[in-house]
């Protein structure tokens, strides 16, 4: 079995296309669900985000499973096979992991080294988890990605060369002027109150607005978020919720927007937009993180309104620089590629190398007991003496060749070291299966709830 990464971001594909491939919760999950039924992929996961789409599979045939996954990644969301596949990627072994490690580093971000995909990720893994679609290797996988993304953050000045898409996103709505100067005294209105509203939602508070309003389609959680905004010690922002049926009337109060929440349709009209902005002498600056998009883009032609969204955002982040310490990242990545590779080529051999031993120690046991028949007189001490003796001979002609192989298996190619094993000690196919469930087993029961 080997991982295949099929999938579609801001890098590959306009975000006309992003915005009609999204997918629901409810669709990612019923995409993996389709995605284990058929018949290449072992086990699967999804990393969905306002940018990028990905399914992860682990699958026993190449082509089979790119035709596969591209179809079934056209089926769920809506965007036909033959206007999607110019705009996806393919990633196979190795240069999957690499994708992966990259993007939990920053380096595949619409900003560099920005750190909200880690939790991207983590909810990747759990999704993958919850559905039991993520067996060993993507557990492994996901959660190596996890702690390179944060060795990257702890070792390096990556942080420097990003930031979140809410402060880029702010800075370009600024256009120039230092954000904390341009939000100072402004009233903001968040719609949404998912990660992203709520780390907008605490941007802003930092930046010096002197309210918050948060609509959000459950009202508890906008009251929930409001009520950490306001607590002592805080940002000193004052904050409340609202409901989305209000949404119109505080857009006439609010001087910045910033929606990001999972509808399928609009949130804000055209329409409500230029109703909020008719007779005001102030602008509205409109921040739409969401995909697909909340705001209608017609807002880009109001006067009186600027919008950014997405789309701009992907053209703006085309000409951020690039900190040196994205070499050093591009490093880490490398080592632990390397490193991830061969300790699954070495797991590859061990149960086989288990099988070997389980071999040997019926071998042992049938020669004591053949021993014990031929000599009866035998006392326990001398019995346990010369089964000692046997063990440590049968174990001192394994350890060297056992050893070996497990290192050579850890090398490139080296996967035939345990079809070569198998064929010199003529073991038993069904017998390294067992082994191999078993271990598949232990790592389903161990990984569950580690997210």
């Amino acid at each position: 079995m080997s991982l295949l990464v099929v999938g579609l971001s801001h890098r590959s594909a306009p975000v006309s296309i992003l915005e009609r491939a999204a997918l629901s919760a409810d669709t990612q999950a019923k995409l993996l669900q389709d995605t284990l039924a058929a018949e290449p992929a072992a086990e699967g996961t999804v990393l969905a985000t306002c940018n990028r789409i990905e399914l992860y599979a682990d699958v026993d045939k190449f082509h089979a499973g790119v035709a596969e996954l591209s179809t079934l990644l056209a089926q769920h969301s809506g965007v036909g096979l033959d206007e999607l596949t110019p705009y996806l990627y393919v990633h196979y072994e190795d240069r999957a992991v690499h994708h992966l490690f990259s993007v939990a580093c920053g380096l595949d971000s619409m900003v560099v080294g920005e750190g909200q995909i880690l939790g991207q990720i983590k909810d990747a893994l759990a999704l993958g988890q919850d559905l039991h679609t993520a067996g060993r290797l993507l557990n492994d996988l996901f959660q190596q990605a996890l702690r390179v993304g944060k060795r990257a953050h702890s070792e390096t000045g990556i942080d420097r060369a990003g930031q979140s898409l809410v402060t880029f996103g702010l800075e370009q709505l600024a256009q120039g002027t230092d954000v904390d100067t341009w939000a100072k005294g402004k009233k903001a209105l968040v719609i949404g109150a998912g990660s992203m509203s709520s780390l907008a939602a605490a941007t802003l508070a930092r930046s010096g607005v002197t309210e918050i309003v948060i609509a959000n389609r459950t009202l508890a959680r906008a009251e929930r978020l409001a009520q950490i905004l306001n607590e002592p010690g805080g940002t000193g922002v004052a904050a409340r919720a609202a409901e989305m049926v209000a949404v119109g009337d505080e857009l006439t109060r609010a001087d910045v927007v910033v929606s990001c929440t999972g509808a399928t349709g609009l949130v804000l009209t055209g329409e409500a937009v230029e109703d909020a902005v008719r007779g005001r002498g102030t602008p509205l600056h409109l921040l739409d993180l969401a995909m697909p998009r909340d705001i209608d883009a017609a807002a880009h032609r109001i006067p009186g309104v600027r919008l950014v969204d997405i789309e701009s955002l992907a053209e703006a982040s085309a000409d951020a620089p690039m900190a040196a310490d994205v070499d050093q990242v591009r490093g880490i990545v490398s080592d632990e590629v390397a490193a991830f590779g061969a300790a699954q080529r070495a797991a590859h051999i061990t149960p086989t190398v288990v099988a070997l031993r389980t071999m040997a120690a019926e071998v042992v046991a049938g020669e004591v007991a053949r021993l014990e028949g031929r000599l009866p007189g035998l006392d326990d001490k001398q019995r346990a003496e010369i089964t000692q003796t046997v063990r440590r001979v049968v174990d001192k002609l394994l350890h060297a060749p056992t050893v070996r192989v497990k290192q050579l298996a850890s090398e490139p190619g080296g996967a035939g070291y345990a079809d070569a094993l198998r064929t010199l000690f003529d073991l038993d196919p069904e017998t390294v299966a067992s082994v191999s469930r078993a271990d598949l087993n232990d790592a389903d029961v161990k990984n569950r709830g580690r997210v």
